[in-house]
């Protein structure tokens, strides 16, 4: 039996009303992998951060949507950075997940908390053809509505992602896919959500992140495809480095979210962002 405490917080904004809301649990031991699932079905939020022990730089964490185990997930992991400030300070906090370690910085800035993580090692591949094809399928989109300067590619920081990117705003502004379909097709690829985005500048994307995988429609902020994303945009030279973008989400589910990514020459990418409380904590049972 593991003891603990639950905290709900939205990452990736200013306010609560904006974000993605994430759960952070606390405690001395982790529970039971069917207890962590249990909870997080409970909290309902996209993804709840599950990290022992319950003080110190070093933490084991893992990862649960309402549906199952996620490899890694960046906006609880912002979420959880910030939550460990709060209780600890300023600091490095080093995060043992599935997938390898990975540091988190978090440090205090105008009255906020802000939590800059540091990925795995990033790679990517071209998307498979029939990937490519069952997912536009699925989407309802066309293959020339993509943008021949960003080939679709399946990425990885963590977890992996199919990247697809659109010449236009307005393709990217609708969304009503075939929720059940692409949720098959991702589990047969692996695939934690897709990452749909729109070049609106040089250093500014903007960003939707289907998440059928995890039982949820869409998500407000995906750290974790935020780094895939930047990953990509070294290996294949598409920017240079070192590089800072900017990602907008959420915003057409009315939880705006900004993501910053700062990509280095090598090593992991640095996805960063604030995140506030969403309400009061509470003590788990387990």
């Amino acid at each position: 039996m593991s003891d603990g405490s639950l905290y709900r917080y939205t990452a990736f904004s200013h306010n609560p009303e904006g974000g993605n809301p994430a759960g952070v649990w606390i405690g001395e031991d982790l529970p039971t992998p069917e207890t962590m699932q249990r909870i997080a079905a409970d909290v309902g939020f996209s993804e709840t951060a599950f990290i022992a022990p319950a003080t110190g730089t070093d933490r084991i964490v893992r990862y649960y949507s309402p549906e199952a185990e996620v490899s890694f997930c960046g906006h609880a992991t912002i979420a959880a950075g910030v939550v460990l400030g709060e209780l600890e300070g300023e600091g490095t906090y080093q995060l043992v997940t599935v997938v390898g370690k990975v540091p988190v910085e978090v440090r205090a800035q105008d009255g906020l908390f802000e939590a800059a993580l540091t990925s795995v090692e990033p790679k990517y591949e071209p998307a498979p053809s029939e990937l490519l094809s069952d997912a536009l399928d699925a989407l309802g989109w066309q293959l020339g509505e993509l943008d021949a300067s960003l080939p679709p590619v399946r990425a990885y920081a963590g977890a992996w992602h199919l990247v697809l990117a659109v010449r236009d705003e307005k393709r990217l502004a609708t969304l009503d896919y075939d929720f059940e379909r692409l949720k098959a097709l991702m589990l047969k690829d692996g695939l934690t959500t897709l990452q749909l985005i729109w070049r609106e500048a040089a250093d500014v994307f903007v960003s939707r992140n289907p998440f059928p995988v995890g039982g949820v429609v869409e998500d407000p902020a995906t750290g974790a495809a935020a780094a895939a994303l930047g990953g990509y945009l070294r290996n294949a030279g598409i920017v240079p480095v070192p590089y800072t973008l900017h990602i907008r989400q959420g915003e057409a589910m009315g939880r705006p979210s900004r993501l910053t990514v700062r990509i280095p020459e090598m090593g992991g990418i640095v996805v960063s962002g604030t995140a506030v409380p969403m309400e009061r904590v509470q003590e788990i049972d387990c």
